[in-house]
C-alpha cells in the first residue's frame, strides 16, 4: 500500500525494522562475538567514500541485519556514544513507504529532529531521538533495491540473500529489543511511541524478585514487526540489574536483543560448541515443570541440559535463554528465543530471566 503523510493515518501502518546500528570502539574487536559466536555472515562494507569518516561492517542472517561502525575521525557521534556508552546500540533503522511522510508525521507530532530526508541514489533516509542518544532512521528504498542496501556501505560479492531459497541460518530474525529506561520514564517513553509512531501496548507486568521489583510495558508497531521491551526500576524496591544498567551505560538504553530461532535446542546447543556461554537455570525449575504446562516440543532433559525456559500463553508456547554478557560494562547481551505459537510473554518467563540476569549480576559482584 502506498503511504500517505497527509493526515499521518497511514505512514506508520507498514513499518519494518529495517536494521539496528551499534556503534563500536573497535569493529574488528567485535566482530568475533557475531561471526564466530551467534553464526552471523559479513555482507557489507564501508564504501572508500564514506570510510574517510567512519568504518563499518554489516553482518546477518536470514532477516537479520547488524551494523556495526567506528569512527575514523575525532569528533564524530559515533566516538561520542561509544566513549559515553560504550560498544552498544545507536540507532534503529525502522523501513517506511515514504521516508519523507514519517519524518514530517512524526516530527509534527513531537519527535525531535536529527537528520532532515536526504536522496542516496534511490535510498531516502532521516533520523529523529528515540530514547536515551538512540537515534530512529527511517529507511525507503525503491521496490527492486536489495533489502540490505544501506548508504555508505557496499554490498559484498560472496555474501548470502537473505530470505527463502538461500539456507536456513540458525538465527534468522530479531525477535524484540529490550530498553532500560530511567524510574518514572516508562510511562513517558511509552506515550512517545504511542503518540509519534502508532506502537499500542500489547503486554505490561510489575515484576518482583525478592526485595527488587521493575515495571515493564512492551509496545509494537501497527505491523507488529517492530516490538521493544521497556523496563524501568520500582524505586520502592532495592538497587537491582535495571538500576545497574542505567548507571554503567549512562542512562536509557538497549539491555538486550532477542533473535530468532527455530530450533532453540538445536541453535543454543551448535553456540554451545562455539564457545558461546549462557546465564544459568536454577535446577528446581525444571523440577516442577512438568506440573506447569506440557511441553509442545523438546523435552525437559534438553531443556535443563541447555539452561532453557519455557512458558506459554493461549497461542502456544516459547522458549528463551540469555547469553552471557562479553560487554566490558556488562550493559548489554543477545537473547536466543524459539516461538512455538505464542506471541506474548510469558508472566513466569519474564521473573525467570529477570532472576537468572540477577544470579549473574551478584556473581559478578562478589567475583569483584
Amino acid at each position: 500500500m502506498t503511504q500517505t503523510g497527509d493526515s499521518g493515518t497511514d505512514v506508520f501502518h507498514g513499518l519494518a525494522l529495517d536494521h539496528i546500528e551499534f556503534h563500536v570502539a573497535d569493529v574488528d574487536a567485535a566482530l568475533p562475538a557475531l561471526v564466530d559466536g551467534l553464526g552471523l555472515a559479513p555482507y557489507a562494507r564501508s564504501t572508500a567514500v564514506a570510510a574517510h569518516d567512519t568504518r563499518s561492517v554489516a553482518v546477518g542472517g536470514g532477516d537479520i541485519r547488524l551494523v556495526l561502525t567506528e569512527t575514523t575521525v575525532q569528533d564524530h557521534p559515533a566516538g561520542f556514544y561509544a566513549e559515553a556508552h560504550g560498544d552498544g546500540v545507536a540507532g534503529i533503522g525502522l523501513g517506511v513507504a515514504d521516508t519523507r511522510a514519517a519524518f514530517a508525521t512524526a516530527v509534527s507530532r513531537g519527535a525531535r529532529p536529527v537528520a532532515a530526508p536526504t536522496d542516496h541514489d534511490g535510498i531516502v533516509t532521516a533520523s529523529v531521538a528515540g530514547f536515551g542518544d538512540v537515534l530512529h532512521t527511517f529507511v525507503e528504498r525503491p521496490a527492486d533495491a536489495d533489502p540490505r542496501a544501506l548508504p555508505g556501505l557496499a554490498l559484498l560479492d560472496d555474501s548470502p540473500h537473505p530470505g527463502p531459497g538461500n539456507g536456513e541460518p540458525e538465527l534468522y530474525a530479531v525477535d524484540h529489543l529490550a530498553v532500560c529506561v530511567e524510574a518514572g520514564q516508562l510511562d513517558p517513553t511509552v506515550e512517545f511511541y504511542e503518540t509519534v509512531l502508532g506502537f499500542t501496548v500489547m503486554f505490561e507486568e510489575h515484576i518482583e524478585v525478592g526485595t527488587q521489583a521493575m515495571n515493564s510495558k512492551v509496545v509494537c508497531s501497527p505491523s507488529r514487526e517492530v516490538v521493544l521491551t521497556l523496563l524501568e526500576p520500582d524505586l520502592t524496591g532495592e538497587p537491582g540489574q535495571i538500576d545497574q544498567f542505567i548507571k554503567n551505560h549512562g542512562g536509557a538504553g538497549v539491555q538486550h536483543i532477542a533473535l530468532t530461532t527455530a530450533d532453540i535446542v538445536a541453535t543454543v546447543g551448535s553456540m554451545r560448541q562455539r564457545g558461546v556461554e549462557f546465564l544459568r537455570t536454577p535446577g528446581a525449575y525444571y523440577d516442577t515443570l512438568a506440573e506447569r504446562l506440557e511441553l509442545s516440543r523438546h523435552s525437559i532433559a534438553e531443556l535443563r541440559g541447555l539452561d532453557l525456559l519455557v512458558d506459554e500463553d493461549h497461542n502456544g508456547q516459547l522458549f528463551q535463554i540469555f547469553c552471557r554478557s562479553t560487554h566490558p560494562r556488562k550493559t548489554f547481551f543477545f537473547e536466543v528465543i524459539e516461538r512455538a505459537g505464542a506471541n506474548t510473554f510469558g508472566s513466569a518467563n519474564i521473573k525467570s530471566l529477570y532472576a537468572a540476569v540477577e544470579q549473574e549480576r551478584l556473581r559478578q559482584r562478589d567475583a569483584v
